[in-house]
Parts: C-alpha cells; sequence; structure tokens
C-alpha cells in the first residue's frame, strides 16, 4: 500500500474532521450519506445511484476482503468520496484481485480514514443530511468551507441523466456461476421486458433474467411510444441517484404506460416516478435510508422482510388518491412508504431493493410477483395491442 498523507473532511457548516487520505489524492465534494451494511462496500460504491454523495460506512472495519472484478454494480465507481473509521491493510479472500485503497485510486475516488465515524452519524441523524468535502490536496479549512458552500445541490438536480446508458442494449446475463442462488425458478414462459436505465444496478437485470424474463435496457429519456412500438410484455422502472421531479421525461412515459395499461414494475427511483405519475409528491428525507438491514412489512401477507435500501428521497403517501393506488408496504424503522400497489393499471412498485440479498432472498418473491402480474394480465384478454403476441 502506498504512503498516504492527510487529509480533511470539512461540512457546509464549517466542521472539520481530520484524518489520512486514501485512494486518489485529490478533492471531492457531495452529500454526506452513512450506510449500515456490514458488507458490501464494493457493490455499494458501483452503484450508480450514489452518484453526487459522499458514502461513509458505519462498520468500523472496511477494506477486509479487498475487491474482485465479479463483485461490481456497473462498469465504473459512483460514489463521489468514501469515508470510513479504519481501512484494512490486509486483504483475506480467496476471491480477491487488489486492495480497496488501489481500486479507489485507479479509479480516481477520494477516500478518507481515521475519523470518528460514530460522531458523524450523530451529526447527521440530528441536524440532516449535509454537503462536505474530502481534500487531501488543499488543508485550508475557511477555503474549503467557501468551496463546499458553493458546491452543487442534489435536490433539483436530474441526476439520473448523467449515469443512464446512451444506447438500447440486450441483457442475457444470469447470476455469476459462485453465487449461491435458489435455482428452481419458474423459467417459462419467458416474457419480453424492457428496463429503463435510470442508473439500473447489474443485479436488477440478472435477477430478471433468472426470474425468466428476456431483457432490452433502454436510456432514461427514451420515449413511452419507441417502448411500446418494441411490443414488450411489461416495462421495468430501475433505481437511480438523486431527485426524481426533475425527470419529467420518466413521469410522463409512466403516465403513458398507466394510461394504455402496459405491466411494470418499478423499484428505488422507478417507485418514486410511479409516485408521482399516480399525482402524489415526493419529498426529501432528513438523512435517508442507506443499509441492508431495513425491516419492512408487505402490509398485504403482514409478512417482514430485512431489506437493502438507498434513497434520500420518498413517496408522500397522504399525497397518493386512495381509488388509484395504495401503499403496500411499510418501513418498520419510520413508516416510510416502501411499496406502492395501482389499482387502475397492472402496476406496482417498492422502495427498496430485493435483488441486494440482505435477508438473504426475503424479497426476490417480487420478481415471481411481477411474473404473475403480466400472467394475469394477458389472460385477462385486457392487454393491449402492443403487448408481444
Amino acid at each position: 500500500m502506498t504512503e498516504r498523507g492527510e487529509a480533511l473532511l470539512v461540512f457546509e457548516d464549517g466542521t472539520v474532521y481530520r484524518g489520512k487520505s486514501f485512494g486518489a489524492q485529490g478533492e471531492t465534494f457531495g452529500e454526506v450519506v452513512f450506510n449500515t451494511a456490514m458488507t458490501g462496500y464494493q457493490e455499494i460504491l458501483t452503484d450508480p445511484s450514489y452518484r453526487g454523495q459522499i458514502v461513509m460506512m458505519t462498520y468500523p472495519l472496511i477494506g477486509n476482503y479487498g475487491v474482485n472484478p465479479i463483485d461490481v454494480e456497473s462498469k465504473q465507481l459512483y460514489a463521489n468520496g468514501f469515508i470510513v473509521r479504519e481501512l484494512s491493510t490486509i486483504r483475506s479472500n480467496h476471491r480477491s484481485t487488489m486492495d480497496l485503497h488501489d481500486w479507489l485510486a485507479q479509479h480516481g475516488v477520494v477516500g478518507i480514514e481515521d475519523v470518528d465515524t460514530r460522531a458523524i452519524v450523530r451529526k447527521l441523524r440530528i441536524q440532516g443530511t449535509l454537503r462536505a468535502v474530502i481534500s487531501s490536496r488543499d488543508l485550508d479549512v475557511a477555503s474549503l468551507t467557501k468551496k463546499v458552500q458553493a458546491s452543487p445541490k442534489i435536490v433539483g438536480a436530474d441526476i439520473a441523466k448523467e449515469v443512464t446508458r446512451k444506447s438500447t442494449d440486450r441483457w442475457t446475463e444470469p447470476y455469476t456461476p459462485d453465487f449461491r442462488f435458489e435455482t428452481m425458478r419458474a423459467q417459462e414462459p419467458r416474457y419480453k421486458v424492457v428496463a429503463y436505465d435510470f442508473g439500473i444496478k447489474q443485479n436488477i437485470m440478472r435477477s430478471l433474467v433468472v426470474s425468466g424474463f428476456d431483457v432490452t435496457v433502454v436510456p432514461a429519456q427514451t420515449s413511452a411510444k419507441d417502448v411500446i412500438a418494441m411490443r414488450p410484455d411489461a416495462v421495468f422502472l430501475s433505481n437511480g441517484p438523486g431527485d426524481p421531479e426533475p425527470c419529467e421525461y420518466a413521469v410522463e412515459a409512466v403516465r403513458r404506460f398507466l394510461g394504455e395499461r402496459v405491466p411494470f414494475f418499478g423499484i428505488c427511483l422507478g417507485h418514486q416516478i410511479t409516485g408521482l405519475a399516480l399525482g402524489g409528491r415526493t419529498y426529501k428525507m432528513k438523512f435517508g435510508h442507506h443499509g441492508a438491514n431495513h425491516p419492512v412489512i408487505d402490509l398485504t401477507t403482514r409478512k417482514t422482510e430485512i431489506t437493502s435500501q438507498n434513497h434520500s428521497f420518498a413517496v408522500d403517501p397522504a399525497s397518493l388518491d386512495s381509488k388509484r393506488a395504495r401503499v403496500s408496504h411499510e418501513s418498520l424503522y419510520d413508516g416510510t412508504c416502501e411499496g406502492i400497489e395501482v389499482l387502475d393499471a397492472p402496476a406496482f412498485s417498492v422502495q427498496y431493493h430485493p435483488e441486494a440479498a440482505p435477508g438473504p432472498h426475503d424479497a426476490m418473491y417480487l420478481f415471481d410477483r411481477f411474473r404473475a402480474l403480466i400472467a394475469k394480465h394477458k389472460a385477462s384478454g385486457s392487454a393491449p395491442s402492443t403487448a408481444r403476441t
């Protein structure tokens, strides 16, 4: 591991934490969010939903199993920066090909360690999410405070456009061979699904393939007209970063799907876009949900599932028209709306990530529920003429 020097973490209110630099040298800005997962830092750093944010892990020792080319959620690192209490200098895992420090340096991600992460969590829980800068270049607190106060805010920014793909692509890859998964899942018939990429994770696409879908992935700004022309059996709305309200192009597309009764399933940002398309509102949470241990109750079955979550915005359930939609899932932490069932169209959405295996498979039933929704819709004879025959 290369020699590392001093680094500063400076918040927009002028609060300073002094630590050690790791990863890339330089300066980076973003909203600081804390993630409560004990493992999964590689998946977190490559999740496009973290664009615009500096991620802090609450577990005190990070990096002990290194990194590998398999456990990634995209082709690059999207988190703006990384904060840990202690960076492990030892990596112990037979799949590891690189240590965390060198991996971040290779991808240009600035990190800081040896700071009091417990104190920072308390700060964010009390004050709410704050912007900050990590710097190993400029160590002048007054200078950094001015810079972070002038840095961009997430509210009102359309970040999904920054992370989406540029072209329409097929996705055929299932889980990797060493991923131990319940393979006895219904595979036929295979339904054709068009997935919107608002920042889609690779494991979502793998989960769709394993669950019996032929997957075509389209850029975020693809119109509903163009998707319907592809004659899908259903549409999938992916996760993604930032504020859902500026994604007006996506909201308009989902309104068209609702009107045409095209079946769809949304996750995370896709869930928030669904809420907006139904005429509801979204709001910025105080410090969001970021972790792999969040209990959610399915209000239909009354079963509780342990979920993985990563969102700073939420749907206001009071804003939903009770004749059009109902809350289907709810957080057992704070009562946040975690799912919507659409009552006047074949569609539903959830705020959390069923593909992230926190339970480990508590929420995978949602992909089966999606298949069942499509089958019921087709059997009813109400499928639009645009659906594949």
